[in-house]
């Protein structure tokens, strides 16, 4: 069996290895963890289908009615073994699944310590603001505004700057609704809760653009709350916040002001 699905997996598109995600293996430092239990996922369900469709089938061909059968066939009930075989099975299974997801989140959720780059990210109706608090400097997105044909002009969304290759700490702020923070080919998402603060925790691998949204259903215009990651050289990193505006976008902003949290200013903000 374990050779077999090795001849299959080796005939395979480097997409169709990454189980079809969008993504490469390697972007961050837990893509190729999620890609893992993801494909993994797949295969063992495909090999629960394929016995449950093999077994429908042989049921249906072996105990069809023939020609000449009149009335119902034999009736069979409580059949220990069988019943026991399928409660047992989904149960593993079902065991299984929670075990390794909750292994790989516990991995992805952990905090590292020590971050090379501390960033404040913050949704709003419909765009984003970022704060980088160690540098304390910040940039303020506006909405992803169309064109003339009604494409999203590339320039007018905000950027959010990573170092390749440092250990970043994103802390996860709402303005006003519940977003979800999403770097689609980072896989993994987050949600953004007013008068609560998330926190994600990751290493960019790979230089190179990448795209963002909210994924959670906040408006009118959810659908143009988009961003874009440019993980780039610590070089380039610092060249491109030494053009940002030095200060901190900070809870002055937020629409709901009579939440808890929004009564002062934090020792980030000093």
């Amino acid at each position: 069996m374990g050779l077999a699905v090795a001849v299959i997996l080796a005939g395979c598109t480097q997409e169709q290895l990454n189980g079809f995600l969008p993504t490469e293996s390697g972007t961050t430092n837990h893509v190729d963890r999620v890609i893992g239990l993801w494909v993994t996922s797949w295969i063992v369900l495909l090999g629960v289908g394929v016995v449950t469709w093999g077994l429908i089938l042989w049921a249906a061909v072996v105990y069809r009615r023939r020609k000449g059968q009149t009335g119902l066939p034999v009736q069979l009930r409580y059949n220990m073994p069988i019943e026991i075989f399928y409660t047992v099975v989904p149960l593993i299974l079902i065991i299984g699944f929670f075990a390794f997801t909750a292994r790989d989140q516990a991995a992805i959720e952990a905090d590292p310590g020590d971050p090379d780059v501390r960033i404040e990210a913050i949704g709003k109706r419909w765009s984003w603001d970022f704060n980088y608090l160690d540098e304390k400097r910040y940039s303020e997105g506006v909405q992803a505004q169309p064109d003339k044909e009604g494409n999203l002009e590339e320039g007018s969304l905000p950027v959010l700057y990573l170092p390749v290759g440092e250990k970043v700490e994103i802390t996860l702020e709402s303005r006003d609704v519940a977003h979800s923070f999403w770097i689609i080919d980072f896989l993994y998402k987050k949600d953004m809760i007013p008068s609560h603060t998330n926190y994600m925790y990751f290493v960019p691998l790979k230089e190179g653009v990448y795209r963002g949204k909210c994924a959670e259903l906040c408006g009118e215009f959810h659908a143009d709350m988009l961003f874009e990651v440019h993980v780039v050289s610590r070089a380039e990193y610092d060249a491109a916040l030494a053009k940002l505006p030095e200060g901190r976008n900070g809870v002055e902003n937020n629409v709901n002001q009579n939440l808890p949290g929004n009564e002062g200013t934090s020792e980030d903000e000093d």
